[in-house]
């Protein structure tokens, strides 16, 4: 072979290397997307859950050193994320600003009693354990009264299991979708190599030994595309970070560390497995069919 020749022939196979690098680091980066977009759904459903809360009313006769220390046990218990104590002053306050005028003076006296406003933990955002936390709270001899909005909390619930269902619905159909696109741009790969895998078996090969370096070069394309995807993704979480620094509370490492172990792993399998089905399909052909 000429020198022209060969330069064209190692062209094309460079080409084609990276066209495939290429091709599966773009559909591994939509992946990783989808997975960011999952991912920083749920922290959102759970931030909008744990701003569910309910008031708990405290009874007049009951003095503040009773009230923080009733609230310090609040505190302790594994359905409340945060408490506030509202006093009954605070309270006026923040009434007569809504309602635009000083309903103290025209009453003559404070009508609002002091209460404890309860954040919950996502698990427990939701009617049924609101129920059982509003019977118990409100037996202790220092509640007056435990108010939440109740089709409020239906209505975010629903609202929420609505959005998690389509999400998951669009997950399973693109991650199908993205294994038919790797699976068909490595199936090409292999295809353009149909005659030198049966080269190797006419001089003796054993298909094992004609897999293997297909395979381990298949891992290492996987690999590269999903250090290039994951680079992506994080580029992709800097400008989203700058853009809307309000992520930063949705944001975890330990999220993104698996999000990006779980790109790297797809990448592996997915080009792996293909890679071993394509060649082990060329290896069982006939002759007449390779052409």
């Amino acid at each position: 072979m000429s020198r022209p020749e060969e330069r064209l022939s190692r062209r094309r196979l460079q080409t084609s290397t990276a066209t495939t690098i290429i091709s599966i680091s773009l559909v591994l980066f939509m992946l990783g997307l989808l997975g960011l977009i999952v991912l920083h759904a749920q922290k959102l459903s759970d931030y909008v859950k744990e701003n569910i809360g309910f008031s708990v009313i405290i009874k007049e006769e009951i003095k503040e050193t009773g009230i923080i220390e009733f609230q310090k046990k609040l505190d302790l218990e594994p359905f409340v994320k945060s408490t506030e104590y509202i006093t009954r002053e605070r309270a006026a306050e923040e009434l007569t600003k809504d309602l635009g005028e000083d309903f103290i003076g025209f009453l003559g006296y404070n009508p609002l009693l002091a209460s404890i406003d309860i954040r919950l933990n996502a698990a427990y955002a939701n009617n049924d354990s609101l129920k059982v936390l509003e019977k118990r709270l409100i037996t202790s001899p220092l509640v007056k009264e435990v108010f939440y909005h109740k089709s409020l909390v239906d209505l975010v619930n629903q609202n929420i299991r609505r959005i998690s269902i389509v999400i998951l619905a669009f997950t399973l159909v693109l991650l199908l979708i993205s294994v038919a696109l790797i699976n068909n741009t490595i199936r090409l790969s292999v295809y353009s190599k149909r005659f030198i895998i049966k080269s190797m078996l006419l001089v003796g090969a054993t298909q094992r030994f004609v897999r293997k370096p297909f395979v381990l070069k298949s891992l290492l394309h996987g690999f590269l595309s999903a250090v290039i995807a994951i680079i992506l993704l994080a580029l992709v979480l800097y400008f989203s970070r700058q853009a809307l620094p309000e992520l930063v509370d949705l944001q975890d490492i330990d999220m993104f560390l698996a999000l990006f172990g779980i790109v790297t792993a797809l990448g592996l399998f997915i080009t792996g497995i293909s890679t071993l089905f394509a060649v082990s399909k060329f290896l069982r052909i006939s002759n007449d069919k390779l052409y």
